[in-house]
């Protein structure tokens, strides 16, 4: 499936009966009507019930283009844009709170009910994301700049406090994610540099990933990342056995399971910025690439049953 340029995706999170994901554009959608050009920007929530029943519902997002986006954890109608607005030959990012209308069974263009805006001009201009708290939807937190600011959405967006970096060399933020654990009360950034995305384990506490320029994917443990490893060997015989030694007089036997991977359904032909996992099936995934190709997949049964078996 291709849509326009589009670099915004998100799992509809609260939704757990169907498949469904959102996608914002970046790109115009221009159509002449007696020589007046209309410009409509769109948001598309992918529902499939099964892989070859695939429903379309095209949004009208008003404003300029979504960079980036999150659904609610509990409601299904309502998510968060953040989207880039040209004022004044000045382009600044901004962000909302919207609902999704009712009535929205036709093959019509539906304008979004636009709830508030988020305002997060008072603490610097480069907004990188807004984050949902994992259970809470009155809660969330914007990364921007060197701040991260959480907010109280129950009615009218509100501060609740704010955080900032300060440091040599005037870091700034790139990204954040919530912790799922520690009471949920915990919220990770990174910092400007190569690294790209960040992922807490939901299942252990301790562990979270990261990925970024260099290619690589890394697995923490948040209790110890300072200490060296000196060694490291792989099992020759089952390799998610993983035997590590350390500067901390530790060896360390990890089950590290399929520690190997392959490219899923090479049919991407552009820089591929979401990959996220469906909320109502953990078995099913999406991903999305700059020129608006969207592709579902499903995780292989043999490598399925190798994890259930």
């Amino acid at each position: 499936m291709v849509l326009r340029q589009a670099r915004a995706w998100a799992a509809q999170t609260a939704e757990t009966d169907s498949v469904c994901f959102f996608v914002g554009t970046l790109s115009n959608s221009v159509t002449t009507k007696y020589c007046i050009f209309t410009i409509k920007r769109t948001l598309y929530p992918i529902k499939l019930k099964i892989v070859s029943d695939t429903k379309i519902i095209i949004f009208q997002h008003p404003i300029e283009e979504i960079w980036s986006m999150q659904a609610s954890p509990t409601q299904v109608v309502k998510f968060i844009t953040c989207y880039n607005f040209l004022t004044d030959n000045t382009c600044q990012m901004k962000a909302a709170l919207w609902n999704i209308p009712k009535n929205n069974d036709t093959n019509d263009i539906i304008p979004l009910e636009k709830l508030a805006d988020i305002d997060t001009t008072p603490y610097e201009n480069e907004l990188k994301t807004i984050t949902y708290h994992p259970t809470d939807s009155t809660k969330a937190v914007s990364v921007l700049d060197n701040n991260f600011v959480l907010w109280d959405l129950n009615f009218k967006p509100q501060v609740v406090t704010v955080g900032t970096l300060t440091s040599r060399g005037q870091p700034k933020f790139i990204n954040g994610k919530w912790n799922s654990h520690h009471l949920m009360d915990q919220f990770g950034t990174l910092i400007k540099n190569s690294i790209k995305d960040l992922d807490f384990n939901t299942l252990r506490q301790y562990y979270f990933a990261t990925c970024g320029d260099d290619g690589f994917m890394k697995f923490w443990d948040i209790r110890n990342t300072n200490e060296p490893v000196w060694s490291i060997r792989i099992n020759k015989f089952h390799d998610q056995l993983v035997l590590t030694s350390s500067s901390d007089s530790r060896v360390i036997l990890s089950n590290v399971a399929l520690i190997y991977s392959e490219p899923f359904n090479q049919i991407h032909k552009d820089n591929v910025y979401a990959a996220e996992w469906s909320a109502a099936d953990p078995w099913t995934f999406a991903s999305l690439s700059y020129d608006g190709r969207l592709v579902i997949n499903r995780v292989p049964q043999k490598y399925k049953y190798q994890i259930l078996l």
